[in-house]
């Protein structure tokens, strides 16, 4: 289960709204929506969690380019919504490179369920182009309160609640749960 919600700054606090992202195709598309509910370019988050298993924050602070961070890029990497944050530039690969793509696919020439030899230790195929873990911009609520260490210790079943508290939006995230 998914739950997104915008949490937009303004001169009176925090206003948050829940968001459908069955229209966000792109990591613009999701700028834009954030964009469209900000008051005077001030900061807007935009709070993304599949339910117990990661959770990704994006922050736009007027026309600069967002900041992304993921908890777990391999998790959200099996998720439609989290391929939208799971930027090539956020995984550090060239725009454009397919290389990484390619890689994962399985053109050894063995049949289906004949062993390949790359397994990893617990027998999953490795898939070097996402990581196990978090990326991004860790330090994306440094001045909202959450620094970099406490950001990269939240659980993913709890990270939305701890994040707004922290910033002081937690009466109103709860609203749009």
């Amino acid at each position: 289960m998914y739950f997104a919600a915008l949490l937009a700054r303004t001169e009176d606090g925090w206003k948050a709204s829940d968001t459908e992202l069955d229209d966000v195709e792109t990591l613009s598309d999701l700028t834009d929506l954030a964009r469209d509910a900000s008051v005077d370019e001030d900061t807007v988050l935009v709070l993304i969690e599949q339910e117990d298993a990661w959770f990704g924050v994006v922050r736009v602070d007027g026309e600069d380019d967002p900041r992304i961070y993921v908890s777990d890029a391999a998790a959200a990497a099996r998720s439609s919504y989290g391929e939208i944050l799971l930027t090539d530039e956020l995984l550090g690969r060239e725009p454009g490179d397919d290389s990484a793509d390619l890689d994962s696919l399985d053109l050894d020439g063995t049949e289906d369920g004949e062993p390949d030899g790359d397994d990893d230790d617990d027998g999953a195929p490795a898939d070097s182009s996402v990581p196990h873990g978090p990326v991004g911009d860790s330090e994306v609520l440094d001045d909202l309160g959450v620094g970099e260490k406490e950001l990269r210790s939240l659980d993913a079943d709890d990270a939305l609640s701890t994040i707004a508290e922290a910033v002081g939006a937690s009466e109103v995230l709860e609203t749009v749960r």
